[in-house]
């Protein structure tokens, strides 16, 4: 993802790329970061070290390492953008406390329509949560096989915002098997599917008696997520301290 980001932001005449950020031990430290990402050079090398200063940063790292791009903005008082999912409570906490000095924008998806049918599966729970008869929501998610956690952040973020919208106490099942009994009306279930290269796909399934509606979203490429990241990034610039979403970005908070 770093590379996408690398590769869309120098591509682009809005953005110019002042560093590019990995850990101390990688062994391609020191290699341009535009040759790395397969596109022009940007004599810009890969390095462990943060700059001094710049307009936004964007975190896509992994969530041990969070933290510290966390504590780096801090200091240096830069918007920083986080695109890492699977943050532990303390890191979470880092953030709480950060955005008392610099605005965070914090996604478990970058992509823009993802975003935009988080905000359809809210309407849609609203909308049919009083049923005649109820409504059964499922969430099924697929990402390629090297995906470390599940379910995804998405599918969780998808859940939270319907069980919001639902009236009662919801009930979060992750995947059934054996006899579980008839399955009752205050419940989302979550279904993690791993299979090959797939960069991320989520459906949300409504059903009813009668009737079944389902919202579909899928990426082809990671390129939405990296887009996405960069829209983020510009957008945060000049932005008061606070914690931002992907809705914010879109304007549909």
């Amino acid at each position: 993802m770093g590379r996408r980001v690398v590769a869309l932001a120098t591509a682009d005449e809005a953005f110019q790329v002042i560093a590019a950020i990995d850990h101390q031990q990688h062994p391609l430290l020191g290699q341009d970061s535009g040759g790395l990402a397969g596109c022009d050079l940007n004599e810009v090398p890969l390095s462990a070290d943060w700059p001094a200063e710049c307009d936004a940063a964007i975190d896509f790292s992994l969530p041990d390492a969070v933290a510290s791009a966390v504590a780096n903005c801090l200091e240096s008082k830069t918007p920083l953008v986080i695109a890492t999912t699977g943050l532990s409570d303390e890191t979470q906490a880092a953030i709480a406390e950060a955005v008392k000095q610099i605005p965070i924008v914090w996604a478990p998806s970058m992509s823009l329509a993802v975003n935009l049918t988080m905000k359809l599966a809210e309407q849609a729970a609203a909308a049919l949560k009083n049923v005649p008869g109820g409504v059964d929501i499922e969430i099924i998610e697929r990402h390629h096989r090297y995906k470390v956690d599940a379910p995804s952040g998405t599918a969780l973020k998808f859940g939270e915002l319907i069980a919001d919208q639902l009236d009662g106490e919801t009930k979060h099942v992750h995947g059934r098997e054996g006899e579980t009994g008839q399955r009752s009306l205050n419940e989302i279930g979550y279904h993690a599917v791993r299979v090959g290269d797939n960069t991320g796909e989520h459906t949300i399934v409504y059903g009813m008696l009668g009737e079944t509606m389902e919202l579909r979203v899928a990426s082809s490429n990671r390129d939405c997520y990296a887009s996405g990241a960069l829209a983020a990034a510009r957008w945060i610039q000049g932005r008061p301290p606070a914690l931002y979403s992907m809705f914010d970005v879109l304007g549909l908070s």
